[in-house]
Formats: C-alpha cells, sequence, structure tokens
C-alpha cells in the first residue's frame, strides 16, 4: 500500500521533463476522484518562499492515474489518481524531525540538520505572516541545494495535502493545536519541533494530545531537557501554553518567533549549532529541577488524571451521586421516623397496660403498635380505620376539631346517649393476676367496656402477658380476650 502519500519522484517521460517532481496520492480510485471534485485543488496554491522574503505561488502541473500493488507478489494491483506538479529537490520536514531518533546517523548530526530546517521554516512562516499555508510539517519541504540545507521551504496547497497526510495515517495534526490561527498556530509548532529536537521526545505524547493542548498539560522542557538554554526553555513553554485556557503569557506568537530566531541564528544568517544551547547546571540546580520535575509527574498522574476521570464520567457521577442523595435521604427519612416513634421506654409495666387502652380514644394507634410485640393487632387495626375515617372527614366537612370523641371524655361531660361519635375505652380496672416486674414477665387481667361509634358498649375481660423486651421496655405479647 502506500508509504508516503506526499513524497518527491524522478520525472516520467509522460510528464513534464524536470529534475523532479512532487507527488500528492489522492487514495481515490478514478470515479471516485471526479465525485469528490479533487480537480478543484489543481487550482490551490502552494508557496515557495526564498530565504530573502520573495515566494514564488506553487500549483500543480497535472493529474495522472498510478499503479500500486495490493500485496508483495504485485500479482494484483490498485489504481489510484496523483496530482504532481514542478519542484527542486528537497525533504519533507516531518521526516527530518523522525531522524532523530533513527539510527542511520549520529543524534548530533540528525538534530542540527533538524534545527537548520525549523529554523528555515519559522523564518519562511514569517514572510508569509497571515497568508494560509499548510501548517503540518509533513506538508512542508525544506529544499536541498549544493549547501546541503538551504532556507528555501516549499509549503504544499493546504487542503490537498491535509488529504493526503489523511491517506497516510495521520489522523491527527500532533505538531499543531486546531484552537490556533495565523502566527500563533506558526509558533505553537515551531515550538513543539524545537522540543522534539531537543528532548528526543513528543511534549503531548497522549492520545489525548488535543485535550493536553488546550489544558496546557505538558512536561516544560527545562524539565525534560534540564540543560536547554534557559530562554529557549522560557520560549518554547510560553508558546506550548499559547492554546491553554489558562495561558496568561504575555508575549504573542510573533514575539516568540521573533526571539527564537534571534537565539537560533547567527550573525551571517547561518543556524547556531545545536550544542551551544545547552548550558552547564550546577549541582544545586539539578536537584531543584529534580523536585519540580517530581511535584508535575505527581500533579500530572494524579490531579489531572482525577480531573478528567470525574470530567468524562460527569453524568455517571451525577446520576450516581443524586441516586445516593436520595438513597439517603431516604435512610435518613426511615431513621427520623423511627427514632420519632413513641416508645414505652421508663414505664411501668401497668403503665404500659392503662396507656394501651387510653390510646383508643386519643386514636393513637402508633403508639398502640409501641405497645405491642407479637400479640393480636385487631385493636390497632380497628382504632387506624377510626383514625383515617375521622381525617378524612376532618378535611371534608372543613373541621378544625376531631370529629371522633374520646369515650372518656364523653364520660365526664355526662355520658349522654345516643353515642353517635364515640369512641373508646371507659370504666378500665386492672388486675394483677402473677409474675412480677423483677422476673421481667407479668400477667394482668383488663376490664373494661368498649364503646364504637352508633354502637352501644361492648364488655371485655382481656389477660394481658406482658415481657420485657431486648431494650428493657415493657410490652405486651399476648391478649386473650373475653367479650359480651
Amino acid at each position: 500500500m502506500i508509504q508516503r502519500c506526499i513524497h518527491i519522484s524522478e520525472a516520467e517521460n509522460s510528464l513534464v521533463q524536470a529534475e523532479s517532481i512532487i507527488c500528492f496520492d489522492t487514495g481515490l480510485d478514478p470515479r471516485s476522484f471526479a465525485r469528490t471534485k479533487m480537480s478543484q485543488c489543481l487550482v490551490e496554491p502552494g508557496y515557495i518562499v526564498s530565504s530573502d522574503g520573495t515566494r514564488e505561488v506553487w500549483k500543480a502541473a497535472g493529474v495522472n492515474e498510478v499503479e500500486y500493488p495490493i500485496n508483495s507478489s504485485n500479482e494484483s494491483q490498485i489504481s489510484f489518481m496523483r496530482v504532481w506538479g514542478p519542484m527542486l529537490p528537497g525533504k519533507r520536514l516531518d521526516l527530518l524531525l523522525e531522524e532523530i531518533n533513527s539510527k542511520n546517523e549520529s543524534i548530533t548530526s540528525a538534530k542540527q540538520t533538524a534545527l537548520q530546517a525549523v529554523t528555515a521554516w519559522i523564518k519562511a512562516k514569517m514572510f508569509l505572516g497571515e497568508t494560509e499555508s499548510a501548517p503540518n510539517p509533513g506538508a512542508a519541504f525544506i529544499l536541498e541545494t549544493a549547501e546541503a540545507i538551504n532556507s528555501n521551504v516549499f509549503f504544499a496547497p493546504n487542503h490537498l495535502s491535509t488529504r493526503c497526510l489523511y491517506i497516510e495515517g495521520s489522523t491527527a495534526d500532533r505538531y499543531n493545536c486546531p484552537d490556533l490561527q495565523g502566527i500563533d498556530a506558526a509558533a505553537f509548532c515551531a515550538c513543539v519541533m524545537l522540543y522534539k529536537i531537543l528532548t528526543g521526545v513528543h511534549p503531548f505524547p497522549t492520545a489525548d494530545i488535543y485535550q493536553d493542548m488546550r489544558e496546557g498539560v505538558f512536561m516544560p522542557i527545562h524539565l525534560a531537557a534540564p540543560q536547554t538554554d534557559e530562554k529557549l526553555s522560557d520560549l518554547i513553554n510560553s508558546a506550548l501554553l499559547l492554546p491553554a485556557a489558562k495561558n496568561q503569557a504575555a508575549k504573542s506568537g510573533a514575539d516568540i518567533l521573533t526571539e527564537i530566531l534571534q537565539i537560533l541564528s547567527k550573525s551571517n544568517s547561518q543556524t547556531i549549532d545545536v550544542s551551544l544551547l545547552s548550558v552547564t547546571l550546577s549541582d544545586e540546580r539539578k536537584i531543584q529541577l529534580e523536585k519540580e520535575k517530581q511535584n508535575y509527574l505527581f500533579k500530572h498522574n494524579n490531579i489531572t488524571r482525577t480531573s478528567r476521570y470525574f470530567t468524562r464520567h460527569k453524568h455517571l457521577i451525577i446520576g450516581l451521586s443524586i441516586a445516593f442523595f436520595i438513597i439517603f435521604i431516604f435512610t435518613f427519612s426511615i431513621i427520623r421516623t423511627a427514632l420519632q416513634r413513641p416508645t414505652t421506654e421508663g414505664m411501668t409495666s401497668s403503665e404500659v397496660a392503662v396507656a394501651y387502652y387510653n390510646a383508643f380514644g386519643s386514636l393513637d394507634h402508633i403508639f398502640m403498635e409501641a405497645c405491642i410485640s407479637g400479640a393480636d393487632k385487631s385493636d390497632i387495626n380497628m382504632t387506624a380505620s377510626f383514625y383515617a375515617v375521622s381525617r378524612a372527614r376532618q378535611a371534608y366537612e372543613f373541621a378544625a376539631a376531631p370529629l371522633i370523641t374520646s369515650a372518656e371524655e364523653w364520660k365526664k361531660n355526662g355520658g349522654e346517649l345516643p353515642a353517635a361519635d364515640v369512641f373508646g375505652v371507659t370504666d378500665l380496672t386492672l388486675e394483677h393476676i402473677s409474675g412480677s416486674e423483677y422476673e421481667g414477665m407479668i400477667i394482668y387481667r383488663a376490664n373494661y367496656f368498649l364503646w364504637a361509634p352508633n354502637e352501644s358498649s361492648l364488655t371485655r375481660s382481656d389477660v394481658l402477658r406482658m415481657k420485657l423486651d431486648r431494650r428493657k421496655n415493657w410490652r405486651i405479647t399476648e391478649i386473650s380476650r373475653t367479650e359480651r
């Protein structure tokens, strides 16, 4: 398959006779090429910028169809459309940067060549100013002459080169932040390249490259390469912070590039030796920088990653937080209700028994529930029913006072019949049968009259078995009733 979609090739007989041509393999077959209207790229300009600032507009000379083998056997081939145009021999800037880590030549020599190329690229970008030109180093060629690296730079047509770099597999432009434009974008790109030259690594190596760029998450070059000239380090760090929201840099992209050129260029316009960009550090300074580096790594590995985890999963976290909050409120409500429920704490067994029967007239079925532990709950259910009826009538009739009168109060007021709205117990007597509070078990006999609305009284005789519960509160565990 295609290895490099933007490349320089020897001229073919069917093409114009020139020393070399630059080729753009679009990865499109003839039909797709026509359907996507890629032929419009033939009029898109590129630029050749010379060392004195003059520029020459470059345009594609034509399109031809080329065949590439599908596999190593070369038995099957596939056709692609290729845009081409004349150009002097040169080398892609991104390939020069890749050679820094190759073993074909010494690292120092590769760094020097790359530094010269980047210096020429910066000058050419500044000569172009705000003129739109391809930002990716993969679309820039440093032209070769007898003097090896010259200051002439070719910028391929922007949209055509972007298409070809995508076909190569460069889905992400690792040298540019999409939030920057013009000279600021050039300053950022230049300093990413300088960072790679001086440290051997990319400042934004992770898959979250654009998020790192926007948040200014990178190891400052004075920590990645401590020997780097301090002024150059400050300029590179300032440029890499340009797209960050927290950027407070006082320098613009143009100021940064101007000062970088002053550092990299000699008086005769030649590029400074890369070794002169390194300085000797004192032991104290090395210790200080190592501490800063450890602090950065801690912040990146803990604070930054934690913050991003919460950002990426914020909807899930918000949902879980709401769920936990609801559960907490629900649980707290249950606990609070349980704590507020009446108990028989501090009451003697006889007091519990008497209070149980008095609760009939006050319709306090909740307290009656607290008095019972295992005994029959029919009294509670009956009292709760009258409570519900009373509340419903109050709401319906807009009455302020309860509409069910306590039997005890009714009797104190004369006890006149008929007793239409009377409910409760009267004439209660409590007789001790056996057991004692000391033993934790006691039996009483309760005799009383039960009054219900619109009904005559019932004469009841209950045998109450009472015990202490685990909290040492007296509870009614059994009711044996005789009724007539």
